[in-house]
């Protein structure tokens, strides 16, 4: 069975190789200074724009030379990611060739040249490996780290469903990375992950642990209003009474999901958006669109059809029904039909949901592929 492997990365591979012994003693203030900086605002500063050139290129240097000597002892004890993926093959790479990598990364100058290190080590060894790295992602606030993870949070539930439709097992790899990430990561891990990568500490036996038979309380869900946060919504805490604080963050009596609050969304959301449709603000459903949904078999199919739905109600109450913000969407691209005043919207690149304002509510009308929308509306085809 293949696999997909998930692994977190850090910036010890890259920071254990400093020689306090020969290298000037301010390049670890210096690095500590600009953890979480990219590399382009580390070349924008006036009094760190020498740490990329002249501190991190010299040490990731290092660290490749030292990799490419293929003392595999040597490689496990540098990195504590690459540690974690020799014990999963034990220590013969060439085990993996099947499989899928990829590193989650800080959007770091450090985080970035440590799994680009790993990337390209292991792709030398024929390994299929990739980098995910969240927009800003860092630890270096609340906001920056917990936007990372609802990024990280959105990818994974993009990614790995599809592998597992595909047979392939799910590992997280946590032996590196920073702790903080680690933890989330352990979480997120228990939801989605087969098997969880560990390291005995002070050695090189690797331990894996299940995935626990975990249960989510689906009672103190409510899917209308947790779609629509997990859409970018905020919705009013009275609408929330029995959600625990844990899953909403809430400023001003309004709320949306914390990074929590998505996770256990996106692993209860098929229960509720494959059955019944929901009655979402400012949409309404004729009784033709009711048929075609009736029709649909997948329940993944309806999960995103209702998805799809909940963003454009979103989209309608927070522009206070103005259109224009539903044709400007990259994925709704709402266009109206040549020569009528029906609407239709994408689903997915070959389904469609046509529409009409009917005073302040956008009423749906069909659901289907081009063929059969265009055809009950009457409409030829280009």
């Amino acid at each position: 069975m293949p696999s997909l492997v998930i692994s977190t990365v850090g910036t010890s591979l890259l920071t254990n190789e400093i020689d306090e012994r020969k290298d000037p003693k301010t390049w670890i203030l210096d690095l500590n200074k600009t953890a979480n900086w990219n590399q382009e605002k580390i070349e924008k500063s006036s009094d760190y724009s020498h740490v990329f050139s002249k501190i991190i290129r010299p040490l990731r240097s290092r660290v490749e030379n030292k990799l490419n000597n293929n003392n595999i002892l040597e490689i496990r004890e540098m990195s504590a990611e690459l540690n974690g993926i020799y014990g999963l093959y034990d220590e013969q790479l060439s085990k993996g060739n099947q499989d899928i990598h990829y590193l989650i990364a800080t959007d770091t100058a450090q985080g970035q040249a440590t799994a680009e290190i790993v990337q390209n080590f292991l792709r030398a060894k024929g390994i299929n490996i990739n980098i995910f790295t969240p927009k800003g992602f860092s630890t270096d606030n609340n906001e920056s780290f917990n936007n990372g993870i609802d990024e990280l949070l959105n990818w994974i539930e993009d990614t790995i469903p599809g592998y597992q439709d595909s047979g392939y097992e799910i590992y997280f790899n946590l032996v590196g990375g920073f702790k903080a990430i680690q933890g989330f990561a352990n979480t997120i891990g228990m939801f989605y992950a087969d098997k969880i990568i560990y390291i005995f500490e002070g050695s090189n036996e690797i331990i894996t642990i299940p995935r626990l038979p975990i249960k989510i309380d689906t009672s103190i869900i409510k899917p209308i209003q947790f779609a629509l946060m997990a859409e970018g919504a905020w919705i009013n805490i009275s609408e929330l009474q029995g959600i625990p604080e844990t899953l909403i963050f809430a400023v001003d009596k309004k709320a949306i999901l914390t990074s929590w609050g998505r996770l256990i969304w996106n692993r209860s959301k098929e229960y509720f958006l494959s059955e019944d449709l929901l009655s979402f603000p400012k949409i309404k459903y004729e009784t033709s669109f009711e048929k075609d949904y009736k029709k649909i078999t997948d329940k993944k199919e309806r999960l995103k059809l209702q998805e799809t739905i909940a963003k454009v109600s979103y989209l309608l109450v927070k522009y206070n029904g103005d259109m224009a913000p539903l044709k400007g969407d990259g994925g709704v691209q709402l266009e109206t039909y040549t020569n009528t005043v029906i609407d239709h919207f994408r689903v997915t690149l070959s389904l469609r949901v046509s529409c009409k304002i009917v005073g302040s509510n956008l009423s749906l009308r069909y659901y289907g592929t081009h063929a059969h929308v265009e055809r009950s509306e009457g409409i030829k085809s280009r």
